[in-house]
């Protein structure tokens, strides 16, 4: 199945999610180091990359959403696809429900109940990233149609080689 939304030939999904994933995983690195005695800077660029991760996640979800679709009703890429999606809303309410609590406290220090919620969403941010491999690797969803060993440039037309 072809990707409905497309730029230069290449689906927009895959390459918006590399953005937030990165971000909120990084959040949780600095949160962890900030806990553990390291630099106070650390919570503030932490919230501060859940504040972009969050606004990149709703990019992608909306890229991924063009996807979601165009796949055919009763399909196990279907269900892999809504599984896929709900555990990606998952995770970003989860870390929208962080940056509310920092958003106005005194400190943007998460600490440990925080850091303990972040940890959750970035578990389910994993199983969501191996379902979407799934997608793509195994079950073909966003794969160029006429896709194989010797395709022509995804720049060039289908009609033309």
């Amino acid at each position: 199945m072809e990707s409905r939304l497309k730029v230069l030939g290449h689906p927009v999904h895959p390459m918006l999610v590399m953005f937030p994933a990165a971000l909120l995983i990084t959040a949780v690195l600095f949160d962890i180091i900030d806990t553990v005695g390291g630099p106070d800077f650390l919570g503030e660029v932490a919230y501060w990359n859940i504040t972009v991760g969050l606004i990149g996640g709703l990019l992608a979800a909306a890229a991924g959403l063009f996807d979601l679709l165009a796949i055919p009703a009763g399909t196990r890429a279907k269900r892999v696809a809504l599984t896929h999606a709900a555990a990606n809303v998952a995770v970003i309410l989860l870390f929208a429900a962080v940056w509310v609590v920092r958003l106005n406290a005194d400190s943007r220090a998460a600490g440990g109940a925080l850091i303990a919620i972040e940890v959750v969403a970035l578990g389910i941010l994993s199983v969501s990233a191996w379902l979407g491999g799934e997608l793509v690797d195994r079950l073909g969803v966003g794969v160029d149609r006429d896709a194989h060993l010797d395709a022509p440039s995804s720049l060039r037309t289908s009609g033309s080689q």
